[in-house]
């Protein structure tokens, strides 16, 4: 099964070539209302990536979430083939459903160079065989989640999740945390030997509790139904090659909420403590008041 779910995720982050630029994809309902996020991220990138070089390797994107995705209908990506330069490749793709764009993205590619290189330490945790199962977590706390989680909640996932105790996406706060949180993640069985595919897996990955970091304080949470939430914006940097297939701890902050919206920073790095990727988010987190 876990298999089966992962080969599903990397046919859904492929996509459909429809002419030169353009290119379709499909949506999964993975339980909340609109399409996921993480998923358009992995696919605008598939969909930049297929039109560059393969010699040149994203090192960034930055991206907007514009209107909600409708999971029943297919997602238009249309690459706008910005500059072709000696060192860069530049690419704009706009995500477009019933005539209206719901994302664009701009990404840049970087062939290899050599330079001085320098990264933060990964921060001192257990790993992931002292971290909790999200299977099992999800187990133990499906009596508290939403009915409309609950599909989501309990059936097989793509990512293996693993987080430290007290730090679930839907963990009930009993007490305001503090604005940080770690996950260990990685695909459930092993990927295609193509850095495409693992950048895209990490970027559909990365849209994956990053946003509750910030509730944390304010004793928010999914678990309890007190937060409207929705990504708005998402950037990425890829620093160096990874595998997408092998634990990767999930460093996670939020600096700053104000005005109704939450800042979450976060840092990939592998088993081994190398810092392979960073990713920032501003998300709208609007108290519902029961």
């Amino acid at each position: 099964m876990k298999r089966k779910a992962l080969d599903k995720l990397i046919k859904l982050l492929d996509l459909e070539q429809l002419e030169d630029n353009l290119f379709r994809g499909q949506s999964e309902n993975i339980g909340g209302p609109r399409v996921f996020g993480g998923q358009v991220l992995g696919q605008a990138l598939t969909a930049a990536a297929k039109t560059v070089d393969k010699k040149r390797s994203v090192h960034s994107l930055h991206a907007y979430f514009l209107r909600p995705g409708d999971m029943k209908q297919p997602i238009i990506y249309d690459v706008d083939r910005i500059r072709d330069g000696g060192s860069f490749t530049t690419r704009r793709v706009i995500a477009i459903q019933k005539g209206e764009a719901i994302f664009n993205m701009s990404s840049s590619f970087h062939k290899k160079e050599t330079g001085p290189t320098h990264q933060i330490d990964m921060p001192d945790i257990p790993g992931p065989e002292e971290c909790l199962s999200d299977l099992e977590l999800r187990k133990q706390m499906i009596d508290k989640v939403p009915e409309r989680f609950r599909e989501f909640f309990t059936r097989e996932r793509p990512i293996e999740i693993r987080n430290l105790p007290g730090e679930g996406m839907f963990d009930e706060p009993q007490k305001k945390k503090p604005p940080y949180k770690h996950v260990w993640m990685k695909a459930v069985a092993k990927l295609p030997d193509n850095d495409i595919c693992h950048q895209a897996i990490l970027a559909y990955a990365s849209d994956m509790g990053l946003l509750s970091t910030s509730l944390n304080p304010h004793r928010l949470s999914f678990a309890k139904g007190n937060v409207q939430s929705a990504s708005l914006d998402h950037g990425m940097w890829f620093h160096r090659p990874f595998r997408a297939d092998k634990w990767m701890l999930y460093s996670t902050d939020s600096p700053n909420a104000s005005n109704a919206r939450g800042f979450n920073r976060g840092s990939v790095y592998t088993r081994e403590g190398v810092l392979v990727a960073s990713a920032v988010q501003e998300g709208l987190m609007r108290v519902v008041k029961g």
